[in-house]
């Protein structure tokens, strides 16, 4: 992901309100997503905070750092453990993806009980195990997806029982059987016995994927995704007891699988990207179920007579892609009438379309005729289509339109005419569809003042004109309920002044292409000054040749602005364009995105943004952020993303580093890992700012001042080192002086000890030793007993003394709580008990733990001292008199095994 930039101290302190940056990491709120368009691929817009890691090399501090209140995760990098509980602070997780080549341990998701989506993906081929209880606290999982792993280690793996979805993609897996001995509720479902229901199984891109009969007996499937594969009509085989939906594309499938779909009633069937080229009738007499048939780039050059006749329940047909050249849904003679409400016939070169093409679909409510050779079209064409509400025809040579072509289409609410060679004419109208509210359209050329008449009901209007061509004026003077206009190229004619009066209800404006010519004029007022007050979006795209910037300004309103393409012809290195002359007064700005060429970033920039909340700079190079920044870091935006921008390497940016780093406002995302030059002519780069660190003069100053800092650090540190001697000094003190005594050969064969059992407990329970444990093991068994507080040799060092004492001991026993995990001395002998089980020599001591309160998880600096222990070294005190007795008969087992008895 590039270089990203940690703010540290303040994840804990200050709220998370858009942005957030750690180390190769990226944490936004969905609804900023599409302004780092470059994540869309791993999150989800629709959750509110999403994180997304890459090149992680620590994933345990990566994991720490991130935010315990994100819903969607994506992390990537090498080879991985993941240790169990890896994502235990983390509870509010939804979605999970891994790019990662993974190990999982068991209880690796442990705490992710409200996941709904998770995805594993590797390189094609990695091994991947799983342990069979892998999934079994995600009780909201929904969607289970793997990809390039090789699962064939794997077995009796149990899925949660809320799974719909399973994908199993790019893996080694050769036989569809072997599902069944990964994923044994496949074929025996979670509680019941019954057979798994899953809305989808995609067993895509598995080419050496193979049919074993009955493989999958009784499973119920809504969809099944063999694209990729060489299955094709050995599903039948399968042995599944439903399926609704099949899809075959990007197969060697070279006709309709009638017979399939017979046997399963199918609904839905996707061929798209297959070689069927030709259907028969006697095929689609077997075909009566479906409702939606794509059959997208299938090389198909006809279709027989009678095709929609024979699939009386289609719904939806999609059919671009191919050579068509005509087609004849509706044959005269029949008078049958189809329930089809989609129909694509895009690119499949129709040159034209006779006046009963449409005639038998009366319910159809979206064409889509894009991108064909269509020139004319008679005004009957769409007769009967009195339910349509979309109809798609750019990007054809369109020339000619039939008198009240419009008429037979009432209900119609969107219709595209961009990219046609259409010519309008003043008499041409758009009257007949009463609720058309999206209309776009290409201007042609038109005489001098011609007056174009449109819809007055519009919501959304978009038209393109043609560089160079004469302006058309509007024959209506007001668009009462236009919420959105976008104009691409500068084809109206419109008197600035009386914009808000013709728009009244504009929300949204784009202007696009050479559409600044209009606006930056010396001769016309600034077009920004009279836009409606209420307008909330602009995007102004130049064509990168306007004579000077135009500054945007005046909009008390607005709440988003981008700007791109402005890029004016060279000016002089003294004056590079600045943000200053872009924008102006804009009380309300909360998001601003550039891709203008922009030279140099100021304080002055952000005068008149006071609500300015993120800031994108994009395509922007050699950027330099003006020192003038630090002192009005109050008015900076909070949230800063460099995309695919760059900053210069000059020291002129030298402050912006260290300025990241304690800035308690403004969080920066930098995407690319910029490199620049170390020497004049070498060879040898170095990231920016460690380049802009070592070569700059101007941080001298900050060297010496952050080298002060840490020296007085130091200082005020030094009266807490004497609290650290009693922990960890003392443990390498004790731990050396169980080495010394250990080589002077004190714990050969055949020592006799000083003491039978040493006592360590926390002042908190001294009682419970002296009362409890002290009479029974001294009174009753007869045992000597090395007691801290009366046995420790006063005046000796508190290293010696332990250190002495647990090694002339046989056995170690501790007494732990909550208290006595946090007492230095208590942790101090943890500790030294734990080497000692590790480096010690055949007979290895014996260390035995009393809990006289439940501890739920020991923290971890005690996880290896657990590893070690055996689950019969610990035992919990009850206080209940019954269950005494079961305790005292434990531990005097444990003391006999030890050979005290």
């Amino acid at each position: 992901m590039g270089r990203h930039l940690l703010l540290p101290g303040l994840l804990l302190s200050l709220p998370l309100t858009v942005g957030w940056t750690t180390s190769n990491c990226l944490v936004t709120e969905g609804s900023q997503l599409r302004l780092v368009s470059y994540l869309s691929l791993c999150l989800d817009s629709s959750l509110s905070l999403l994180a997304a890691c890459y090149s992680v090399t620590n994933l345990t501090q990566t994991l720490e750092a991130v935010p315990q209140n994100v819903d969607r995760f994506c992390l990537g990098g090498p080879a991985s453990v993941l240790t169990p509980d890896a994502f235990f602070h983390l509870p509010d997780l939804k979605v999970l993806r891994l790019n990662l080549c993974l190990t999982l341990l068991p209880g690796a998701l442990r705490g992710l009980g409200q996941l709904q989506k998770l995805s594993f993906l590797g390189l094609p081929l990695d091994d991947l195990f799983l342990p069979p209880d892998t999934f079994g606290d995600l009780s909201s999982l929904q969607y289970l997806a793997f990809w390039g792993f090789c699962l064939n280690g794997s077995s009796a793996v149990q899925l949660p029982p809320s799974l719909w979805h399973l994908s199993i993609n790019s893996s080694c897996l050769q036989n569809v059987g072997k599902l069944v001995d990964i994923f044994l509720d496949l074929v025996v479902g979670p509680s019941s016995g019954d057979a798994w229901t899953l809305d989808m199984l995609d067993l895509s891109d598995n080419r050496q994927l193979k049919m074993a009969s009955p493989a999958l007996q009784g499973l119920k499937l809504r969809t099944l995704n063999l694209a990729h594969t060489k299955m094709k009509a050995a599903v039948m085989g399968l042995g599944l007891q439903r399926l609704d939906a099949l899809s075959v594309v990007f197969t060697d499938t070279a006709e309709l699988p009638a017979g399939v779909v017979a046997h399963f009633e199918l609904q839905e069937l996707n061929l798209k990207f297959t070689q069927v080229g030709y259907i028969s009738l006697e095929a689609l007499a077997s075909c009566r179920s479906l409702s939606n048939l794509i059959l997208q780039s299938s090389r198909l050059t006809d279709l027989p007579q009678g095709f929609l006749a024979a699939l009386p329940r289609l719904q939806r047909l999609n059919l671009s892609n191919n050579q068509l050249w005509s087609t004849m849904l509706c044959p005269n003679e029949t008078g049958a009438v189809s329930g089809l409400w989609f129909l694509d016939l895009s690119n499949t070169g129709l040159r034209g379309l006779s006046p009963a093409t449409f005639s038998c679909l009366p319910h159809l409510r979206k064409l889509q005729l894009q991108r064909n050779q269509l020139v004319w079209l008679e005004g009957q064409v769409f007769q009967g289509l009195r339910r349509l509400e979309v109809l798609d025809l750019g990007k054809n040579p369109l020339t000619s339109l039939g008198a009240g072509w419009l008429f037979p289409l009432p209900a119609l609410i969107t219709r595209n005419l961009l990219y046609t060679h259409k010519v309008l004419s003043p008499a041409w109208d758009f009257w007949g569809p009463e609720n058309l509210h999206n209309l776009k359209l290409q201007l042609s050329s038109g005489s001098s003042g011609a007056a174009l008449s449109l819809p007055t009901k519009l919501t959304s209007l978009e038209l393109h004109a043609v560089p160079g061509r004469k302006l058309w004026k509007l024959a209506s003077p007001v668009f009462p309920v236009l919420q959105n206009l976008t104009l691409n190229g500068w084809g109206l004619q419109l008197e600035t002044p009386n914009v808000t009066k013709i728009f009244p209800a504009l929300r949204q404006l784009s202007l696009l292409d050479n559409s600044l010519e209009a606006l930056c004029s010396q001769d016309t007022p600034n077009l920004f000054h009279c836009l409606h007050p209420m307008l909330q979006y602009l995007r102004v795209e130049g064509n990168g040749h306007n004579p000077r910037p135009c500054c945007i300004t005046g909009l008390p309103s607005l709440q988003e602005l981008q700007v791109g393409r402005l890029q004016p012809p060279a000016r002089p290195r003294q004056l590079p364009m600045l943000l200053e002359e872009l924008v102006g007064e804009l009380p309300r700005l909360q998001v601003l995105r550039l891709a203008t060429g922009l030279e140099t970033l100021s304080a002055a920039a952000f005068q008149g943004l006071g609500h300015l909340q993120v800031l994108v700079l994009d395509w922007e190079t050699s950027l330099v952020l003006d020192g003038g920044l630090q002192a009005h870091s109050a008015q900076m935006p909070q949230h800063m993303y460099i995309l695919r921008s760059s900053l210069a390497c000059q020291c002129a940016n030298a402050w912006v580093g260290p300025w990241l780093e304690w800035s308690s406002r403004t969080y920066m995302h930098i995407q690319s890992h910029q490199l620049c030059q170390s020497e004049a002519g070498g060879c040898r780069k170095k990231s920016l700012f460690t380049f802009l660190w070592s070569h700059c003069p101007k941080t001298l100053g900050l060297e010496l001042f952050l080298g002060s800092s840490a020296l007085l650090f130091l200082l005020i540190s030094l009266p807490l080192l004497q609290e650290a001697r009693n922990s960890w000094i003392l443990y390498l003190q004790a731990l050396f002086r169980a080495w010394l005594q250990d080589l002077r050969g004190q714990r050969s064969e055949g020592k006799r000890f000083l003491h039978d059992v040493y006592v360590s407990h926390c002042r908190q329970d001294q009682a419970w030793v002296v009362q409890e444990l002290l009479p029974t093991l001294e009174g009753r068994l007869g045992l000597r007993l090395c007691f801290p507080e009366r046995d420790f040799e006063p005046g000796k060092d508190v290293a010696d003394n332990v250190a002495e004492s647990v090694a002339s001991s046989r056995v170690m026993l501790s007494v732990l709580c909550h208290q006595a995990l946090h007492t230095p001395r208590c942790r101090l002998e943890l500790h030294l008990a734990t080497s000692l089980l590790l480096t010690a020599t055949p007979p290895p001591p014996v260390m035995l733990l009393v809990f006289l309160e439940p501890v739920s998880r020991y923290p971890p600096r005690y996880h290896k001292l657990a590893w070690l222990l055996r689950r019969g070294d610990y035992c919990v005190w009850r206080k209940e008199d019954e269950r005494k007795d079961d305790f005292w008969g434990w531990l005097g087992s444990r003391l006999e095994q030890a050979g005290l008895g």
